[in-house]
Formats: C-alpha cells, sequence, structure tokens
C-alpha cells in the first residue's frame, strides 16, 4: 500500500511538472511572438514620421559690403559668405563668438584678377559651384571646399576654395553686353553658359576642355546665339547633363535641346492651365529644377506647385504636368528650393509660410513659418539635415529630421509616376548603378510574387498529396503503408537550397528545351493513370488474385515512365510541325507572351515538391486517424468503400485535411532558397505560368545584405518582413477559425 502511494506522488509531481513546462513553453512562445512583433514596429516606425525642424542658433554678422551668396559645409560647422567686393568670408558655427572669421586660404589671383570690379551676381551653379559675374560682364567659377583635419587630436574643418575652369574671368558674350539673367552648369568634358542679355540676345557659351576639367582648366570656347521669338525672359535653367535649357517666358516656359553643338532648338513649350480658378487667373511666380535635372517644378499665383516632365507617347517625348502640390490657399508660391540629392522641396511665399515636399510620394511633410519673411538666402545642407537663412545680415540654422520623405502608404500600396515612365506603375527597384537613380519601393509586386509562387505550388502539390494521403490511408494494403509513409516523409528532410539548385540549373532547361513534352505529361499522365485502373479493374479475377495486393501500385510505374518517355520523344516533332521548329519564339512572337527560363512553372513544381510531404503526412494522419467503427458502420449499412470514403472518412477528417492544406500553404509562402534559385527575382505583376515572380521573403534574402543600416531600404525590408509576418498571422487565425468550424460540425458522426 505504501509502495502504491508512493508512486501515485512521484506520478502526481511528474504530472504537475510537465503541465508547468508545457505552460511555460507556451507562454515563452506567445511572448516571442509578440517580441518579434514589436522589434518589427521599432524599426519600421521611423519611415512614417513626420519631417520635424527645429531652430540650432543665430547671429549676426556686421559687413560694409552687399553679401550677394552664402553657404554651409556637409558638417554645419562652418558657414561662408560671398560679398561684392570679392570676400569669402568664413563664420564658425560651433563658438560662442559667431563674429570670429576663419582664415580661407584664398589664393590673392582671385583678389587681383577682380581688380577694382564689383561683383554684380553670384549664381548658384550647382551643389559645389558658385558663378560669379562682375561688372564687366565676365564670370569666375569658384567652388568652395572643406577638408577635415586632425592633427591637434580634434577635428578641424580647414577651408578653401578652387577654381574648377581657371583663376582668371571669363567673358561669355562676344559683345560683352550685360546680363539680365545667366545660367550655367559643367561636367568634366564640357561646360555650358545660356543667358539673355538686356539688348535682347539670347546666347549660349560652351566651353570644351582640351583633357578634362577635373585636373586641367584649359577649354576651347564655341560662342553661338540662340533665335528667341520673345523679348520676355523671367529665368533661365540649364540642366545638371547640359541637356536642356529651360526659359520661363511670363506664363510660359520654353524648352530648348543643347544636345547639339552647333544647333539650339525649341524642344517644347510648357503651357501650365492658365486658370486654377476661373475667377483668378494664374502666373508662374517661381521655377526650380529638381534633383537630377528631369523634372521642372513651377510654382504660380495660386499657391501650386507643379510637376512637369518628360514622357513617352504615341508622337514621341513631350512634357507633361505628372502631379500637383497646394502650397497655400492665398499666397504665390515665391520660392521654389530642390535639395541635391532627393527629390524633396521646399517653397516659400509672400508672408515667409514654408512648406516641405516629396515629389515621387507625394508627401506634404511640414508647414510652418521660420522667418516671418522671405528670407535673402536660403541654402539646404549638402546632407539635407540643416537650413541655413541669411537676411539683413542676421544668419539663422535650423536642424532638419527627414530621413525617409519616399516613403508613404500611398508610395508603398499605389501606383506611383515615376521621371521618366509612360504612366504610374508598381515598381521594385532598390537599387541602381547610377548616384542620381530614385529608389522605388513598391511592396505589391513582391507581395503579388509571393502569392503567385505559393499559388502555382499549391495547383501542383495539393492534388498530388491528397490523392496520395487518400490511398496509403485508406485503400493500400497495411505492409506498403509501412513502407511508404516514411518514405515519403523522408523528402521533407531534403534540404530546400538543394531543390533550388536542381530547379535553377538542371529542371528550368528541360523545360525551356522540351515545353510540348511538358503539356502532353500535363494530358497524358492522368489519361495513363485512368486507363491502367480501367484496365486493372476489368482483369479476370484469376490474374489479378495471382498479383500480390502489395504489388498493385507498382504496375503504374512503369506505366508512367513509357508515358514520359513517349512524351519527350513527341516533344521535337510536335515542335517541328505544329510551332515552326521553336515553340519558344513562337510563344513570344506570335502569343505575345514574355518567356522567362526561370519562371513560375519551375518554381512550381520545385516548391511542390516541398510542400507535398507537409501536406501529405498530416492529411494521411488524419484520414487514418478516423475511427474503424465508423467506416465498418457506413460498409455494414451497405455503402461502397468510395461512398465511405467521401460521405464519412473525408468529412471527420475535413479538419485535419484543412490544416494540412494551410501548413503547406504557410511552408510555401515562406519559402526562400528555391524562390530564390529557380525564377528571375523579378518584381513584376503578371499571371502568367512562363514569367518569374519575385516574392517577400526572397527579397529579404537577397536585399538585406546589401541595405545600408537605418536607410530607407533597409527598414522597408523589415516592413516586408512585418507585412509576411501579418499576412501569416492572419491568414493561420482564419484557418483555425475553419478548422474548429468543420471540427463542429463533423465531430457528431
Amino acid at each position: 500500500m505504501a509502495i502504491a502511494l508512493k508512486s501515485a506522488g512521484i506520478r502526481q509531481v511528474k504530472n504537475s511538472l510537465a503541465k508547468w513546462l508545457i505552460t511555460l513553453g507556451g507562454i515563452s512562445v506567445l511572448f516571442t511572438l509578440v517580441l518579434i512583433f514589436m522589434y518589427l514596429l521599432y524599426v519600421i516606425k521611423p519611415i512614417f514620421e513626420s519631417a520635424k525642424i527645429a531652430p540650432v542658433t543665430s547671429f549676426s554678422i556686421e559687413s560694409d559690403h552687399q553679401v550677394l551668396a552664402t553657404g554651409l559645409d556637409e558638417l554645419q560647422e562652418l558657414v561662408y559668405t560671398i560679398n561684392d567686393n570679392g570676400d569669402v568670408n568664413y563664420y564658425p558655427l560651433k563658438t560662442t563668438d559667431k563674429s570670429q572669421t576663419v582664415d580661407a586660404h584664398i589664393d590673392l589671383k582671385f583678389q587681383e584678377s577682380l581688380g577694382d570690379n564689383k561683383l554684380t551676381q553670384v549664381i548658384h551653379a550647382s551643389a559645389e559651384h558658385k558663378l560669379l559675374l562682375n561688372e564687366n560682364n565676365d564670370v569666375l567659377l569658384i567652388s568652395p571646399k572643406f577638408q577635415s583635419s586632425y592633427d591637434t587630436g580634434l577635428r578641424e574643418v580647414i577651408p578653401h576654395i578652387t577654381f574648377p575652369l581657371g583663376e582668371a574671368f571669363i567673358p561669355v558674350d562676344e559683345q560683352g553686353a550685360e546680363f539680365k539673367h545667366l545660367s550655367f552648369a559643367m561636367n568634366d568634358e564640357k561646360a555650358v553658359f545660356v543667358g539673355f542679355t538686356k539688348d535682347q540676345r539670347l546666347i549660349k557659351t560652351t566651353l570644351l576642355a582640351e583633357d578634362d576639367f577635373s585636373y586641367d582648366p584649359s577649354y576651347e570656347v564655341e560662342y553661338q546665339e540662340v533665335e528667341l521669338t520673345t523679348n520676355q525672359v523671367d529665368k533661365i535653367l540649364v540642366t545638371p547633363d547640359l541637356e536642356m535649357a529651360f526659359i520661363q517666358s511670363g506664363d510660359q516656359v520654353l524648352v530648348f535641346d543643347l544636345s547639339d553643338d552647333s544647333d539650339v532648338e525649341l524642344k517644347a513649350t510648357i503651357i501650365p492651365e492658365l486658370a486654377q480658378s476661373r475667377a483668378k487667373p494664374m502666373h508662374i511666380t517661381a521655377m526650380a529644377l529638381l534633383s537630377g535635372g528631369s523634372s521642372i517644378l513651377l510654382g504660380d499665383s495660386n499657391g501650386v506647385v507643379s510637376q512637369w516632365f518628360e514622357v513617352a507617347t504615341e508622337n514621341g517625348r513631350q512634357f507633361k504636368q505628372v502631379r500637383t502640390f497646394k502650397v497655400s490657399e492665398t499666397e504665390a508660391v515665391r520660392q521654389i528650393h530642390t535639395e541635391q540629392f532627393r527629390k524633396s522641396f521646399y517653397t516659400v511665399t509672400d508672408s515667409g509660410e514654408m512648406g516641405t515636399f516629396y515629389t515621387t510620394s507625394e508627401a506634404d511633410l511640414w508647414r510652418g513659418n521660420l522667418t516671418g519673411n522671405i528670407p535673402g538666402s536660403f541654402v539646404i545642407s549638402p546632407r539635407a539635415d540643416g537650413l541655413l537663412m541669411f537676411s539683413d545680415n542676421q544668419f539663422q540654422l535650423f536642424s532638419v529630421e527627414n530621413e525617409h520623405p519616399e516613403v508613404t502608404w500611398q508610395a508603398l500600396w499605389q501606383e506611383v509616376w515615376y521621371e521618366g515612365y509612360p504612366e504610374a506603375e508598381y515598381i521594385w527597384q532598390s537599387t541602381s548603378g547610377s548616384d542620381d537613380f530614385e529608389g522605388k519601393f513598391s511592396l505589391v509586386p513582391i507581395s503579388f510574387g509571393t502569392m503567385k509562387a505559393a499559388l502555382y505550388a499549391m495547383l501542383f502539390a495539393v492534388p498530388i498529396a491528397l490523392t496520395a494521403a487518400i490511398y496509403t490511408a485508406y485503400f493500400m494494403t497495411p505492409g506498403l503503408r509501412k513502407k511508404v509513409k516514411p518514405t515519403i516523409e523522408l523528402m521533407e528532410a531534403l534540404p530546400t537550397v538543394i531543390l533550388g539548385f536542381l530547379a535553377g540549373l538542371w529542371l528550368a532547361p528541360i523545360i525551356e528545351t522540351n515545353l510540348p513534352a511538358i503539356a502532353l505529361l500535363f494530358i497524358l499522365l492522368p489519361i495513363s493513370v485512368f486507363a491502367t485502373a480501367f484496365a486493372w479493374h476489368n482483369l479476370p479475377k484469376v490474374l489479378k488474385s495471382q498479383i500480390p495486393e502489395t504489388w498493385a501500385p507498382i504496375i503504374l510505374v512503369p506505366v508512367l515512365i513509357l508515358v514520359a518517355y513517349v512524351s519527350f520523344s513527341l516533344s521535337p516533332v510536335m515542335e517541328t510541325y505544329l510551332f515552326g521548329g521553336d515553340i519558344r519564339q513562337y510563344i513570344t512572337n506570335d502569343l505575345g507572351i514574355n518567356f522567362d527560363q526561370r519562371n513560375a512553372l519551375v518554381v512550381g513544381i520545385a516548391m511542390g515538391f516541398a510542400v507535398i510531404p507537409t501536406i501529405f503526412s498530416m492529411a494521411e494522419d488524419a484520414i487514418f486517424s478516423v475511427p474503424k467503427h465508423l467506416t465498418s458502420g457506413s460498409l455494414a449499412l451497405g455503402a461502397t468503400q468510395w461512398q465511405t470514403l467521401i460521405k464519412v472518412v473525408l468529412l471527420t477528417a475535413s479538419p485535419g485535411i484543412f490544416s494540412a492544406i494551410m501548413m503547406g500553404l504557410g511552408r510555401a509562402v515562406g519559402e526562400t532558397m528555391i524562390v530564390l534559385m529557380a525564377t528571375g527575382n523579378t518584381p513584376i505583376l503578371d499571371w502568367s505560368i512562363f514569367q518569374g515572380m519575385r516574392t517577400l521573403a526572397a527579397n529579404i534574402a537577397v536585399e538585406m545584405p546589401e541595405s545600408e543600416v537605418g536607410s530607407s531600404h533597409y527598414r522597408i525590408l523589415f516592413l516586408a518582413a512585418f507585412v509576411l509576418f501579418v499576412f501569416t498571422f492572419v491568414f493561420n487565425t482564419l484557418a483555425e477559425f475553419v478548422r474548429q468550424r468543420l471540427r463542429e460540425k463533423y465531430s457528431s458522426l
């Protein structure tokens, strides 16, 4: 009796321990899922935060000369001014005494070349270059530079100036006329000036480098006079690639083609709609080039900024208004300032009201009034993390937090019209070899690719896995089942990287070369199976009794091999007589369907083999676990085996079968290596079985190692992981709900 009590006590302790361990394990799993969810939200959250602009410092300077331009170094430690006397003065931002100037190490030849003349204008030629215009209407190009030194153990920013076109002033107009407007752009081989003189001539002056401007300022000069049909020019802008010049003339913009060095032709005329509101006519009040120079921004008197760029149409490339931004309800847009590397821009109205916008995502990022008036000078720091404004000898520096302006829900999930594209599209293209490249982060193509890959894999795997499970659990002899079931389950241990490798390098070329055979297999294999079954059914009982029952399924093996051999043997004949000798060319040229060697068909077959063991094992267990008294009772009441299978077994096992399908779908959705190696990884929206795709999981695997930590690209990849996480969570929850309903409905059988 004591032994029994002692044994019961030990058993109770073990039961309690097992209960607490299982509970702890379940709580740990739930806690881990919550942590993953929270961490993904933590990484994603910054991309949806609004821009923030805050004051940093302000100070006044004393100057006896007119300040014509200001600038700021990349680290926001020095600001500089250029005045009409030709002085370049630097002011430190990290000291308490802002009136302290810094030795700029300017070559004295700069002052000597200026002589007694004054500077009349400083033109912001690019982020690196300032174009100085003197009283003789000659120009000098300077490039303020900043070099960091650590000689004292601390970082010291040392400013200096370089002269890309030499240290002497250059005559731009042969006649030496005074300029009303002048614009400039250059590359390593050529520099182009486009100006409008007071005697109403439009000129183009080209400096052709003898070698390379990056290390030799020597050049040859070509002067041209451009035919202009108007006498009014309000502003001139030359694109950084030296291909076009935009000339504002009243309420229209003339676009001239500069690509031909010998002839400058009018390429297009941009005429915005003259009335946003019939009661209030619209006039162009501001113009600026967006980063990269492909788009022109036009601000008008009704407080609207419109973006224009060239679009391919049936009549050739034409400028179209792509999108607009409502800056103000009552005031005109007076200034537009664009960032150096991104598609962001700032606007200023008459009252000093400012706005920050991003073109591609159509994001309205920030609104406010920082200065109370229109700033005389507006400088965006090279890293776009600061603003420097100068008016009435007063500097004001502001910090900018605007890390991810290109990311909005609209840009991620709706069609976006990118520069150079004929229309708005869903595009994922995160990297490029060009510095002017704009990331395209639509999640639609890769989410679509995930569903497409899973769909074709399930179309291939579900019929095979379920029919195999039904036959194995219900019809197969116990002896053969003991061999078949473990063998199929062993397939699940095969690494998916091996399946992807075989699919991409072995299966894909075979399918491409033997497309007629593949099509025949889809037709002949089911027919041959049914024909063999019909023939077996009609065999005399004497013959069937001589064949062991365990051999019955093996009879199909030689039939299937024969059908496969016949299909591949007929493939060249069919290709020659039905498709002109090349079925791939027939599909591409005659049917107009693009064909990729690594396509959805390859992925469906390869991923199907990875999913089949999961679905088969769970479905077979569910069917085999149906209580025997249900099947025996059905058969005893006179039902056939097939009636019992359909009306009793499958209904009773339906919760387990449904769970098996959902587990297979989850495996297909999350699969990475097979999709990575067996498709072209092309993020396109096309259901065609002959086209590839890119999935969420494969996209993360490919691009995460190359993404910059903290960048928009990096955080959007985490967002893709979050979408995959939510997708599987929601789908599994719905699947569990359906499974419970099925269990409740058929548990009474």
